[in-house]
């Protein structure tokens, strides 16, 4: 009898607590702030590339994003720019592509100093393939023209 007691008590216990635990925290999340609306206009007109996402954002991403937007004006022009395409760039990628490119990023991140600087170069000379004659000039620093052999 006793044990059927326990055993009656244990499953009562197991069969309520979910329930109870489940009401006591709160059903609803708390939206990400800020919204697209508590933007400032300039700030939404800076971060425009990223307005269509801007709902499916978490709060330290768009924290980040609105910290940008704020150094945005302090930029030089070129990294305005630059700035602007990597954000229209990123708006069009698929979520499997930013994922993708995420997850390179944190491989990248772990490679030792020496094979980061690999990947750079041969990143910069695969652009510099891309480029027109004029912007591959433009790409080479001034130490490299003059190095021997160029």
């Amino acid at each position: 009898m006793a044990k059927t007691r326990i055993a009656l008590t244990l499953w009562l216990c197991l069969l309520v607590f979910p329930a109870f635990a489940a009401s006591a925290s709160p059903a609803t999340k708390k939206p990400a702030r800020p919204a697209w609306s508590e933007l400032t206009p300039a700030q939404q007109q800076i971060l425009a590339p990223l307005a269509d996402d801007w709902q499916q954002l978490d709060t330290t991403r768009r924290k980040k994003w609105v910290t940008i937007a704020n150094r945005y004006p302090k930029m030089k022009p070129q990294e305005q720019q630059r700035l602007q395409q990597r954000m229209t760039d990123w708006a069009k990628l698929t979520p499997e592509e930013r994922r993708a490119a995420r997850e390179r990023y944190q491989t990248l991140k772990k490679l030792p100093p020496e094979q980061r600087q690999q990947v750079r170069r041969k990143w910069t000379e695969y652009q510099q393939s891309l480029a027109t004659p004029a912007e591959a000039e433009q790409a080479v620093p001034a130490s490299d023209a003059a190095a021997p052999g160029n």
